[in-house]
């Protein structure tokens, strides 16, 4: 009888036997190496259901989500460092890696960069989170950190240096985006008013009629302004300088602050998409002041002499350099408070243009066009930038009142706080005569004498010793000279109530300053008090003085709301003056 041969498993096949060491070991084969040969990983047990059950699990895993590639054993630091530096550094926008910089070295790395990369879990991340937060940083730094690591992270799954990524389990910090209230056309007539006084007026009528972006604005170049068709081509944006030491490091301070400072990134960068490369139609006005502003840059290029550097831009410095993010930034505060405008980003000045393109009436595909949305995107970007006034939505009740009832009477609405005398009267859409409230410094103009006389009657009592009057005015005159025009005559009387305030201001280090004033106040105000009003239950934010004080100020109209916004809004005040160069305030 002849013995059969021994049996043999298949090339590939996984394999379990007991050493002479009595523990059992088992080699599954997961892939192939660099070099082509098989990827056969070990594992070690004391039973055989042990290696039989380990051996099972790392097959399954193998042929689910993958088993992670042999070699180097990376910790989250070494890991985001490498890749933030090596692969996305060379691939991505300047701001895109200076934020993903900021992401990694001041709050990753020191949060999570002694953990090993394949031991990382979703707890870990979101830990960190709330440490964040309760440090002081923002939800929206919180999340910038999340979508960071959530990159990186998926860059490693793909290189087979993680099976899973962790931060897509992860919760994100939830962010909730604050309800940007756009300039009303009066703040901008005043903005428009001061701005003739400062250098580069045009920059700021730019902003506020156009609404580009700020880095289109200081990229623009004389040959991108067509005057003869009154067009301006944009098609490249101004990047914010980045510095190295000129001194070898030497003179002791941040790289912007280096006598020596050399500037190593390029100055403009194209626009991101197709959309964002796009011609505008500009106003006569506009053009105008242009054309001024060429001659007075001509003015300061013979004044400069040998210090001016030709380079084409629209806005310069005074020596032709083209303006610097930070200090254009620190030129539009300036221009608020010497307007006497509430205080905004720069960056609100483009959702006012928006708004008004919407209050005129402008079709959807010209806004789109104008403010460089592209169409994928642009619906969501016009819910975002386009806000619901009061002045759209008294014109659309208007529409809809004059489709439903047409020329029937019209029931004045009473005043908050009292009663209208006489509160039933005929609807007059174009009277001979506009009835101006002159309260304290404003003049607000109705087509019915009952609203003037409340309005002045309730607005006067609680402003004694301020001029209170009504003025009868042909409204050939009011159309002509009184602001607004037409579009601010009112047809009901204007909305009123109580909004509370709260205020603080903290000096560089964190301590309060005492301004001498009580820190919660409550006042009652009228929509046409544009410093005072606000019909949110509660908004807050914090603003960097030009003395470095950090001041911290929060309104609303419901006042335990304005009371609870006030410790959260202090608190990122008292962090924001400790720690200036995390908010922006302080050049890098």
């Amino acid at each position: 009888m002849t013995k059969s041969p021994k049996s043999r498993q298949p090339n590939g096949a996984s394999s379990i036997f007991q050493g002479k060491d009595g523990r059992w070991h088992g080699y599954v084969t997961v892939g192939v190496k660099d070099d082509g040969t098989p990827d056969r990983r070990h594992i070690g047990r004391k039973t055989r259901p042990e290696i039989t059950k380990a051996v099972r699990d790392l097959e399954k895993q193998r042929d689910s989500t993958g088993v992670r590639k042999a070699g180097q054993t990376w910790t989250v630091k070494t890991w985001l460092i490498h890749w933030v530096e090596n692969i996305a550094a060379p691939n991505v926008a300047e701001n895109t890696i200076d934020g993903y910089r900021v992401a990694v070295y001041h709050h990753l790395i020191p949060g999570l960069g002694s953990h090993r990369l394949a031991k990382l879990e979703p707890e870990h991340l979101e830990r960190l989170y709330q440490k964040m937060q309760a440090s002081g940083s923002a939800a929206g730094t919180a999340h910038q950190a999340h979508r960071t690591v959530k990159t990186a992270l998926n860059e490693a799954v793909r290189r087979r240096h993680l099976t899973i990524n962790p931060a897509s389990v992860a919760k994100a910090p939830k962010v909730e985006e604050e309800e940007v209230e756009p300039y009303t056309l009066e703040e901008v007539q005043r903005l428009l008013a001061e701005a003739i006084k400062v250098r580069n007026t045009a920059r700021w009528v730019i902003a506020l009629a156009l609404g580009l972006r700020q880095g289109e604005v200081l990229g623009l170049k004389w040959e991108d302004v067509d005057f003869e068709t009154g067009v301006i081509l944009v098609r490249r944006g101004r990047l914010r300088p980045r510095y190295v030491h000129g001194c070898g490091d030497k003179c002791g301070r941040k790289p912007g602050y280096c006598p020596q400072k050399t500037n190593v990134r390029r100055e403009t960068k194209d626009t991101k998409t197709r959309a964002g490369k796009r011609p505008i139609g500009v106003p006569e006005q506009l053009v105008a002041l242009l054309r001024q502003h060429k001659a007075e840059q001509e003015r300061e290029r013979l004044l400069a002499r040998d210090l001016w550097v030709e380079k084409g831009y629209v806005f310069t410095s005074p020596t032709g350099e083209p303006l610097n993010p930070n200090t254009d930034f620190h030129r539009w505060k300036d221009l608020l408070k010497s307007a006497k405008v509430r205080d905004g980003r720069l960056h609100d000045a483009r959702h006012t243009a928006a708004t008004v393109l919407l209050i005129l009436g402008v079709p959807e595909a010209i806004v789109d066009r104008i403010m460089g949305w592209e169409p994928g995107k642009s619906a969501r970007m016009r819910r975002r930038y386009q806000h619901v006034t009061g002045q759209v939505l008294q014109q659309t009740a208007a529409k809809v009142g004059g489709l439903l009832w047409g020329p029937e009477p019209h029931v004045l609405e009473p005043a908050t706080g009292g009663p209208v005398s006489g509160s039933s009267q005929p609807s007059v859409l174009a009277g001979p005569t506009v009835y101006v409230a002159l309260v304290g410094e404003r003049r607000v103009p109705f087509l019915h004498r009952e609203h003037a006389d409340a309005l002045v009657s309730q607005w006067g009592a609680g402003h004694p010793g301020h001029p209170v009057e009504v003025e009868e005015w042909d409204r050939e005159k009011w159309e002509d000279k009184g602001p607004d025009g037409a579009r601010a005559i009112r047809d009901r009387m204007p909305d009123r109530r109580v909004v509370h305030h709260a205020h603080a201001v903290y000096l560089p280090g964190g301590d309060r300053l005492n301004i001498g004033r009580d820190e919660q106040w409550s006042v009652v105000a009228w929509e046409f008090e544009t410093e005072l009003y606000t019909d949110l239950p509660v908004r807050w934010h914090t603003t960097r003085r030009l003395g470095q004080e950090v001041e911290a100020q929060v309104r609303g109209t419901d006042k335990d709301a304005v009371a609870a916004a006030f410790a959260e809004a202090c608190a990122q005040a008292v962090y924001r003056a400790k720690n200036p160069s995390e908010y922006g305030d302080a050049e890098v």
